[in-house]
């Protein structure tokens, strides 16, 4: 049963909508947020995994039951399903924006904008659909006090984290209420204003040069990932997580890949062709990526130009997204530009080969976008190492700036108030899902044990 969407006037004044904000907190209160009990019809988890994942590349399975095996924190990443189904049991306050659908704290990163600038923002949408706001924040509060706990540290820091998050997501976006609608789309996080705010000095020189040496390393062109033999540039083998297509006896996926490159070219404006027309492809490969994603297609495509100068795409399958069955099916029927409208809807600086593969009766859509340097998102896991509370607080406004552009900044601010009833509901609600994720994951790791789930390290 689909969910209702309040409709507030946007073209009423701020204040306005922030009282029919405020006036939602009768019908689902804000200590209603911290509900968590389990349906008595809730699926066998396992088994609900299970059934999500049989479309998935069977072979590639094990890798993936093995990364969600290592810890309940894994486990949370790679189960979005089962947790969008649970969210669809709590209160919701009717507040709609373009959610991100997988909200946890390793989708959040760094990458360089087109001049270099290294910026923070979500960075992985293929759940994206529109749906409560308050879904993505659970999911984010869950993730931080399940990776406070796989460090060894207590329930109380873990929820503090929750609320440091959830905190900078409420006040961010009071203030983003005042802003322009303009300004407010062109906001984004600086990374280096966000390193510069480290007190710690050394820490602040350590990730300086990490953002540093990513974007030299997006400029110099992947040196770790391409590499030229007997006059050809190739792209680096790493078996069994990136492997060539070509040459493997069976040139299925190779096909698939070219020609998806081939039709993504279509959805983009023409003048991005014309930029895309000045590079060639010359080689593609699988590659396994993430915990989330593990068992579906994604492979990148070198392209060079005449002169040698080389560009990485990725091309990801997308499916429907997990919030589908609880909110309402996307508007589009293509999967991989439902993931596009997304982020260009969520991201503050969204990528210029952002587009999707479009073939006549071809099921399978795909989405292809830059490739991320993986030097440059070592940057939000190392500050997640070394200060777990500024990193929730990065992701709680910058997810405030992403929300804001889709939903009404004045209405959501109404709705969570000016005190920490709001904060403490949603962190309560993490600490309590959290225990819900730990026992999933024991019936998991019993699973395997037993042998019902082959999991094997890639």
């Amino acid at each position: 049963m689909p969910l209702d969407m309040i409709a507030i006037d946007r073209q009423r004044p701020a204040k306005d909508r922030q009282a029919a904000g405020r006036a939602l907190r009768k019908e689902v209160p804000r200590g209603a947020q911290a509900e968590w009990s389990k349906p008595a019809n809730r699926a066998d988890p396992v088994t609900a995994l299970a059934e999500s994942l049989r479309q998935n590349i069977s072979h590639l399975l094990p890798i993936r039951y093995d990364r969600m095996s290592a810890s309940p924190a894994t486990f949370l990443r790679g189960a979005a399903s089962i947790m969008a189904a649970d969210l669809s049991h709590t209160p919701s306050s009717g507040l709609w924006v373009q959610a991100c659908g997988d909200c946890h704290l390793h989708n959040f990163g760094t990458f360089a904008t087109p001049e270099g600038t290294p910026i923070f923002d979500i960075n992985d949408f293929d759940e994206t659909l529109p749906a409560p706001f308050e879904w993505d924040l659970k999911r984010l509060a869950t993730s931080f006090v399940l990776e406070a706990r796989s460090r060894g540290l207590s329930g109380r820091i873990g929820r503090q984290l929750a609320r440091t998050a959830i905190l900078a997501y409420r006040v961010h976006m009071r203030s983003l209420v005042l802003l322009p609608p303009l300004d407010l789309w062109r906001a984004k996080v600086n990374v280096m204003e966000v390193v510069d705010a480290i007190e710690d000095p050394k820490v602040r020189e350590r990730e300086s040069r990490v953002a540093a040496a990513g974007v030299e390393t997006t400029i110099a062109g992947y040196p770790h990932l391409i590499e030229r033999r007997r006059g050809v540039w190739r792209i680096i083998p790493k078996p069994p997580l990136i492997f060539p297509l070509t040459g493997q006896g069976d040139d299925t996926y190779e096909i698939v890949a070219r020609t998806a490159f081939e039709t993504y070219r279509r959805s983009l404006p023409e003048e991005r062709r014309l930029l895309l027309d000045r590079y060639e492809l010359i080689d593609v490969a699988f590659k396994v990526v993430g915990v989330g994603s593990v068992g579906t297609f994604c492979a990148i495509g070198l392209f060079m130009s005449p002169d040698g100068a080389p560009l990485l795409l990725q091309i990801k399958e997308a499916r429907i997204s997990v919030l589908a069955p609880y909110t309402r099916r996307s508007e589009y029927s293509n999967q991989g530009k439902r993931v596009v409208v997304g982020q260009r809807i969520t991201q503050a600086q969204a990528d210029v080969f952002l587009g999707w593969t479009e073939q006549s009766g071809d099921d399978q859509h795909c989405y292809v976008r830059q490739l991320k340097d993986p030097k440059l998102a070592r940057v939000a896991d190392e500050l997640a190492e070394t200060s777990l509370s500024h990193h929730a607080t990065l992701c709680g406004l910058t997810l405030a700036r992403a929300h804001a552009r889709s939903g009404d900044p004045a209405a959501i601010t109404g709705y969570m108030g000016s005190g920490g009833a709001f904060d403490a509901a949603i962190a309560a609600f993490g600490s309590a899902y959290a225990e819900q994720t730990q026992e999933d994951w024991k019936l998991l790791r019993a699973a395997i044990k037993s042998g019902q789930i082959d999991a094997r390290p890639g």
